[in-house]
């Protein structure tokens, strides 16, 4: 059976959940990826309400999408990171707070633990997201950055999502950061050592994202070959590096979108990624769950892209093989 081919909300929270159930089921997708903001999907209310996740669950249904994972991206990115006036964008109000660094990173911390309890509750065994980085600034090492330092990050990992995945293990959910810059993990080696950091526990995974590799110059299909067991849940997004010698693979402070910049997102078919091998690469590793489309292509009408996404997906999954190709020629089967 072929994967279920899902949709990230995220890129739509100026629209509500049952605007997008009826759009995304007319485009064919089998499920949604509920973001953890907007009126997808609220934490706090799933744990308030008694019914709330009985009604996402009716909605979805109505329209025949499942629901395989929530995404908590945003909370998670001030679990980590060093708080300044940028973060009271992306976080809910009670979360926010007044806006003290340490009080936003604990409330964000709590907030995350009770994204598992709220998973829990509408029956998903996956949370996708963020855990931010109190050291992705020193990224470039002058002045000099101590290895002492970089550890000092890490540690901070140890140290506040140990008790988070606590709880995770506790409601039989799984945490899926999405490698990513700005997160503790960003790259294939800093994935390797943020798994070492939390001692190997299983509650801690990854959600695969080739569409942040490919800019770096890191070949995705080598991350799912390094962390097959480690992938939890799939993003289907491409980008494309547009280098022309006047640009840069920093970007140079342009917003997306900017035909000036180093790289961008594309919609899926249209970037640099190889779909190809990474769906083989995914069947080696005996990944067998969804394939979420995240849409972000700043050129392009988003119902256009989605709609386009779905089917290019659909085209290029496909399950693997359940005999080898020659084994009509063994010897010994035939015997």
């Amino acid at each position: 059976m072929a994967r279920p081919v899902t949709m990230f909300t995220g890129q739509w929270a100026d629209l509500s959940l049952a605007e997008l159930a009826e759009k995304f089921s007319g485009f064919g997708f089998d499920g949604l990826e509920l973001a953890c903001w907007g009126d997808h999907f609220e934490v706090d209310k799933a744990l308030a309400q008694e019914d709330y996740c009985a009604k996402k669950r009716a909605l979805l249904d109505k329209h025949n999408l499942q629901v395989f994972a929530i995404s908590a991206h945003l909370v998670g990115q001030a679990v980590l990171d060093n708080i300044d006036a940028r973060h009271k964008a992306i976080l809910p109000p009670y979360v926010w707070g007044n806006g003290d660094p340490a009080g936003v990173n604990a409330r964000a911390a709590q907030e995350l633990i009770n994204s598992a309890r709220a998973a829990q509750r509408l029956g998903v065994g996956i949370v996708n997201g963020f855990t931010g980085s109190s050291i992705w600034h020193l990224l470039y090492s002058f002045p000099p950055v101590s290895p002492e330092t970089i550890d000092e990050g890490f540690n901070l990992l140890a140290e506040r999502f140990n008790p988070i995945l606590d709880v995770f293990g506790e409601c039989g959910v799984k945490f899926a950061l999405e490698v990513h810059p700005t997160e503790i993990a960003f790259d294939l080696h800093t994935a390797q050592r943020a798994i070492e950091t939390l001692g190997g526990r299983e509650e801690f995974g990854f959600n695969f994202d080739p569409s942040h590799l490919i800019w770096q110059g890191v070949d995705p299909v080598e991350f799912i070959r390094a962390f097959g067991d480690r992938i939890y849940h799939v993003h289907m997004k491409d980008a494309i590096v547009t280098l022309d010698g006047r640009s840069g693979i920093l970007s140079s402070h342009l917003n997306f979108g900017d035909p000036r910049r180093g790289w961008d997102f594309r919609s899926l078919g249209r970037g640099g990624v190889n779909f190809e091998e990474i769906v083989r690469a995914l069947n080696q590793a005996g990944y067998t769950g969804p394939l979420s489309v995240e849409w972000e292509d700043s050129g392009m009408d988003r119902d256009h892209g989605a709609k386009e996404a779905c089917e290019f997906v659909r085209k290029i999954d496909f399950e693997p093989s359940k005999v080898a190709f020659d084994a009509a020629f063994d010897k010994e089967e035939q015997a």
